[in-house]
């Protein structure tokens, strides 16, 4: 995430960074993901950005109980800072499904009515298609209401008959 978050606040594409940094999309793909990368990609990137290595690597440095420089602000991501960019990638992964919905589902209206209008079958993928969409809708715009922490104590509470 720190690696998306250096990257987006340069307003970057992954397609630059990978360009800037001589790596693939794909690499830069799995490293904003947290997967595991080779050292030299991380150094690439690093250099890139004009940090140290372990700032992009947090996780690295707590494990050999690496304290960065006192005078070094290390790019750190807040949780609301990841949790922004969960909503925002969910965001962007349901404008993308009711764009293709739409279009899609164009071109299977205009074949419907190209080889048989008496018979409107196209009805039936879009509607299917369409409760699928409504269903993302609904998670992504949070509207049938979050099952987090505080929904989870209240049922316990429930269940219990008292406070935990």
């Amino acid at each position: 995430m720190i690696v998306k978050k250096l990257r987006l606040q340069r307003s970057w594409s992954q397609e630059q960074l990978a360009e800037y940094s001589g790596l693939s999309i794909r690499t830069i793909q799995r490293i904003e993901k947290g997967k595991p990368a080779q050292m030299e990609s991380f150094q690439s990137i690093a250099a890139v950005f004009e940090v140290n290595v372990e700032d992009l690597q947090p996780e690295i440095a707590m494990q050999q109980n690496q304290q960065p420089p006192a005078d070094q602000k290390a790019p750190l991501i807040t949780d609301e800072e990841t949790e922004a960019m969960e909503y925002v990638q969910g965001l962007k992964s349901f404008y993308v499904h009711a764009m293709v919905f739409v279009v899609i589902n164009t071109f299977i209206l205009l074949v419907n009515l190209l080889t048989s209008p008496g018979n409107l079958w196209f009805f039936w993928a879009t509607l299917g298609w369409g409760l699928g969409l409504a269903m993302h809708a609904m998670v992504t715009f949070d509207w049938l209401g979050r099952f987090d922490s505080e929904w989870e104590k209240k049922q316990i509470e429930k269940r219990l008959g008292r406070k935990l």
